[in-house]
């Protein structure tokens, strides 16, 4: 029997069941993320990422495997979000590089392919750890061309095995070579997504396709010019989670006055919380009654019909890049997520703020639409956020324009980089100026807890207040004014002399006004500046410098 070989039409069909594997599964991915806080989730990252590869390659008629290879690692590349979602564009751009050259692939050609990937990521990231995506990638590609030197003949369809098989062991290994995820008890969750993605391929690569439940093999998204504006009978999806104080009031009432104004409506509750969806016309009712059993721990209200006629667009019309031409020297690009943020960074300078920020990581694309609308012949970008700073570098080869990414990790670092700019200084001089005011910078965040979780020893009950210090976990109470108490005492030193209280959706300036004066009382030298960021997840964002 003759070897099945490896080409276009296969390898096209492989990412895009590959896609739909991590999509299904992408819930299960994001279960692994060890801290209980609200964020970017490796699994949907993932997904999405893969997604920006089936949009294009479903575009291709019977492609061969050097146009395949080729327009899925520059999908991949644009729509990267997230850390994940990038580690894994570099992967299959590494391959890319290896199998293009070629009409035909045979197992031996997988293994050194999968290498190149590897190759490609561990160049990009500064300081691997191990128990990661990347660990799990390496052990299983050196494996891999190790069968082959063995056994040169061996079929794509048994390096494909030999991949997975080492992959899962790397996998379960994971949990012993990372201490945080030793203590959770759970593997890598990009570790995990990524042989999702593999085994999908080496299914359809055998021939095998699976009904996916989250997936729709016709089309990987939802067609919404077939839904009209009429079809919305209310305008805004509405969502709280709200503290249950008062435990005599009635859950069956709340029921009846919800469903009185809207539809959609899920009520779910317990001892400590009650948790509301719905569709309506009245969110300032929902929040009403919410607040008559305790504080709103959550809010989130979105419109609809807004959402609908955004989807329509991006369905019917693909964005295309408009370079604007230069009218200075330097320009700014931030992401941020709020109005009241967008504000501020436009009042910093910024040309661009793109939406953005944990739970909704921009993608590479994303970025470079913003740099392309910056009329600046330098760019600096501001990614604010730990999981964001790797998509940002990676649009630093897609511009034409000379790109600086400033790592900036939270909020307060891009406000801190961006007061630290000099126009009249050189670029280089700027960089170092911007890179050592990070450094000045200690930023807090009181957010809450997505689940029931077990972290560095403290038990964090769904719904819970976390106040964070530098992304480590500072206290987890019931009451938001104890959290941020702790974090006043964990951030605040005799020799900071300014401090910024940015508070977000949901929250009144008034209690942003008391947080203020927890944080002055740990230094009445301190002077403190209230902001309104309007920011989804984190009630609070606070810094001291």
């Amino acid at each position: 029997m003759t070897e099945q070989k490896l080409n276009g039409s296969l390898f096209q069909s492989m990412v895009i069941q590959g896609a739909y594997a991590i999509a299904d599964k992408k819930e299960r991915a994001n279960q692994l993320n060890v801290f209980p806080v609200p964020d970017g989730d490796t699994g949907t990252n993932m997904a999405m990422t893969m997604s920006a590869a089936v949009k294009e390659l479903e575009k291709l008629n019977e492609p061969t495997l050097a146009k395949a290879v080729d327009c899925t690692a520059s999908a991949l590349l644009r729509g990267a979000r997230g850390n994940s979602g990038v580690i894994l564009s570099l992967l299959f751009r590494g391959m890319a590089k290896k199998l293009k050259s070629q009409t035909e692939a045979c197992g031996r050609d997988l293994a050194l392919a999968m290498r190149e990937g590897v190759d490609a990521a561990y160049k990009a990231v500064m300081k691997p750890a191990e128990g990661t995506i990347l660990t799990v990638s390496r052990v299983s590609a050196q494996y891999a061309v190790e069968r082959c030197q063995a056994e040169p003949d061996l079929s794509v369809r048994e390096v494909f095995d030999a991949i997975l098989e080492r992959g899962q062991t790397a996998l379960a290994e994971t949990k012993q070579q990372n201490p945080v995820l030793a203590k959770a008890d759970v593997v890598d969750a990009g570790a995990f997504g990524l042989l999702t993605i593999l085994e999908g391929m080496r299914d359809a690569f055998l021939g095998i396709k699976h009904e996916y439940a989250n997936t729709n093999a016709e089309n990987f998204s939802a067609d919404f010019s077939e839904i009209s504006d009429e079809d919305i009978t209310f305008t805004y999806c509405t969502e709280i989670i709200a503290q249950r104080l008062n435990k005599g009031r009635n859950i069956s009432r709340l029921r009846g006055i919800l469903n009185e104004i809207g539809d959609s409506l899920v009520v779910v509750d317990d001892d400590d919380i009650v948790k509301v969806h719905v569709h309506t016309d009245q969110p300032n009712k929902v929040l009403e009654e919410g607040l008559k059993f305790g504080p709103l721990l959550t809010v989130k209200v979105e419109n609809m019909r807004e959402q609908h006629t955004a989807k329509v667009i991006e369905s019917t019309e693909p964005r295309k890049r408009v370079i604007k031409e230069p009218k200075c020297k330097y320009g700014f690009v931030a992401v941020a997520a709020g109005d009241g943020l967008k504000d501020v960074f436009t009042d910093l300078g910024c040309d661009v703020v793109v939406q953005g920020g944990q739970t909704m990581n921009p993608s590479t694309n994303d970025i470079l639409y913003a740099i392309d609308e910056t009329p600046a012949e330098v760019v600096f970008v501001f990614p604010n956020n730990k999981n964001i700073i790797m998509a940002a570098e990676q649009a630093i080869e897609l511009s034409d324009k000379q790109v600086v990414v400033i790592p900036t990790r939270n909020i307060p670092q891009g406000m801190s980089a961006l007061l630290a700019f000099d126009e009249y200084a050189e670029t280089e001089d700027n960089i170092n100026s911007m890179k050592e005011a990070l450094q000045l910078v200690t930023a807090g965040q009181l957010t809450y807890a997505a689940r029931n979780s077990e972290f560095d020893g403290k038990r964090i009950k769904e719904g819970e207040y976390l106040s964070l210090c530098e992304g480590k976990l500072c206290a987890n109470t019931k009451k938001p004014l104890d959290a941020m108490k702790k974090l006043a005492k964990e951030m605040v030193k005799p020799e900071h002399t300014f401090g910024t209280v940015i508070y977000g959706n949901g929250v009144s300036e008034e209690d942003a006004n008391k947080v203020a004066e927890l944080f002055r009382k740990e230094n009445h030298n301190l002077e403190i500046s209230v902001v309104f960021g309007g920011q989804p997840v984190y009630y609070y964002i606070v810094s001291v410098e």
